[in-house]
């Protein structure tokens, strides 16, 4: 990433129990996930962060992580299918956010190497399940999802939170979904606080939200 931003830890950050809720005049937002997640960030990144969009996918959530960390802060973005990353580069260079991104084709499996004597995160980002338009068969899978969240204890800043949002109607998507929540399960709550937000009167199998927020 080649950018060494320190991150100063801030009173002000939101706890995962007290996190920012949607205003009724957003309730449009309020009823899907990538809304809610991109009030929670809006709430939560700042200028002259270092944040990580670990799937980009068609480049949503990267290009307003650039916005809200402003020219003195870096984001990290990445995605295993090309096709991702040349849509989010795109969405990039519409809106002229080029510069604050670093922009990768590789699987979230390797975050420990991606991310070694990279600053702390005070935010990441991940989108499970296929990316939208593409070829559905091809998903996140269990071992690398794991293995990405298990990468991020050791590289989060106090007061840092993880949002994954957790698609569950494709082939595999339950699985991933109880091994991920098994994970968390087994976190230490006293550096750890995890929240899971699932709307519970939709068909189809809703997504939901998973919040990981360290402990200051």
């Amino acid at each position: 990433m080649g950018v060494r931003q320190r991150y100063e830890a801030r009173t002000s950050v939101p706890a995962v129990d007290r996190m920012k809720q949607p205003t009724e005049s957003s309730s449009a937002m309020f009823s899907r996930a990538t809304g809610l997640v991109h009030s929670w960030l809006k709430d939560h990144v700042h200028s002259g962060d270092s944040v990580l969009d670990a799937t980009c996918g068609n480049g949503h959530d990267t290009v307003l992580l650039a916005e809200l960390c402003g020219a003195a802060g870096q984001v990290l973005a990445l995605d295993v299918q090309s096709a991702a990353v040349e849509a989010t580069r795109n969405r990039l260079e519409e809106r002229a956010l080029g510069d604050r991104v670093h922009l990768i084709q590789q699987s979230h499996a390797d975050l420990e190497d991606i991310l070694d004597n990279e600053p702390m995160l005070s935010c990441a980002v991940f989108n499970l399940g296929y990316l939208p338009g593409s070829d559905k068969t091809v998903t996140t899978q269990v071992p690398s999802t794991l293995r990405a969240h298990q990468a991020l204890m050791s590289r989060m800043a106090p007061g840092g939170v993880i949002f994954t949002t957790v698609y569950v109607g494709h082939e595999g998507g339950r699985e991933e979904a109880d091994a991920l929540i098994s994970w968390a399960q087994g976190l230490d709550r006293k550096r750890w606080s995890v929240a899971r937000h699932e709307w519970i009167n939709q068909d189809a199998n809703p997504p939901f939200i998973l919040i990981i927020q360290k402990r200051s």
